[in-house]
């Protein structure tokens, strides 16, 4: 009497875990059609209706709601260019994170993606909004957390958050006294000496090396940059770096 039902479930859970496989397919897909730095919002609005449906089903949960801030973040990041488009996105990535977070602790992945739109909502709305929210010592815990849950995450993701945070934070004295240059360039570092040193990686290290003195260090960098092909897995993302660093050279010549 069981074997039906066991049969049933069974295609159900077919069914969803292919539905998750194909939002990751489309989710790959994402710079199809890009132009430069700008991708196009087809893919990436396919993949997030794939994702906020698999989000309610409990067992794919979790993965889907990385997917999910993935998703935000490169919608925010690459695609929408208006502020306020920019804001709503980010914003949903935000609320999405918080809520993730609060109920899968455990998991780098979603506090690594959680950092990424909270630090893109931080630009859009401006260092005092920023400061009132506290963002930088919640992107200081949660960069700590990464490294403590899993250090090879993105290729040392936790170390470069935590180099990023330290590096673009203000030092304000009494308030927020840890920013610091110098530790900066020794959690970034870390991160460029972990897995794959991705271009976002280098360029904030270039960026750190670079008010710290330390001019030829910084401009190796961001040559070895530009002097790096795109990658077809991030092809929009690493575009957008290597015209960074474009931009950096000119400034540190």
């Amino acid at each position: 009497m069981m074997k039906p039902v066991i049969y049933l479930l069974f295609l159900i859970s077919f069914a969803f875990s292919s539905d998750l496989d194909n939002g990751i397919a489309i989710y790959n897909a994402r710079a199809k059609g890009a132009v430069g730095t700008e991708a196009k919002s087809q893919n990436i609005d396919q993949a997030i209706r794939h994702f906020e449906r698999i989000m309610k089903i409990d067992a794919q949960e979790e993965e889907a709601a990385v997917y999910l801030l993935k998703c935000y973040y490169y919608k925010g990041t690459y695609v929408l260019t208006d502020e306020e488009d920019r804001k709503a996105e980010y914003n949903k990535g935000k609320a999405l994170a918080e809520k993730m977070v609060a109920k899968y602790p455990n998991s780098a992945a979603l506090r690594y993606w959680y950092l990424t739109c909270l630090g893109k909502w931080s630009e859009v709305y401006g260092i005092l909004t920023a400061a009132k929210e506290g963002v930088a010592d919640l992107m200081k815990d949660h960069s700590e957390k990464i490294i403590e849950l899993d250090s090879n995450y993105e290729n040392g993701g936790g170390y470069f958050m935590l180099g990023a945070v330290h590096y673009k934070s203000p030092y304000i004295p009494f308030i927020l006294s840890w920013p610091d240059n110098d530790d900066a360039i020794i959690w970034l570092e870390k991160a460029v000496n972990t897995g794959r040193a991705s271009p976002v990686q280098k360029n904030y290290l270039a960026r750190a090396l670079y008010k710290d003195g330390r001019e030829d260090e910084a401009m190796k960098l961001v040559q070895s940059v530009i002097a790096t092909p795109p990658g077809s897995e991030s092809l929009v993302e690493e575009r957008f770096e290597i015209k960074e660093a474009k931009l950096l050279l000119e400034d540190f010549e």
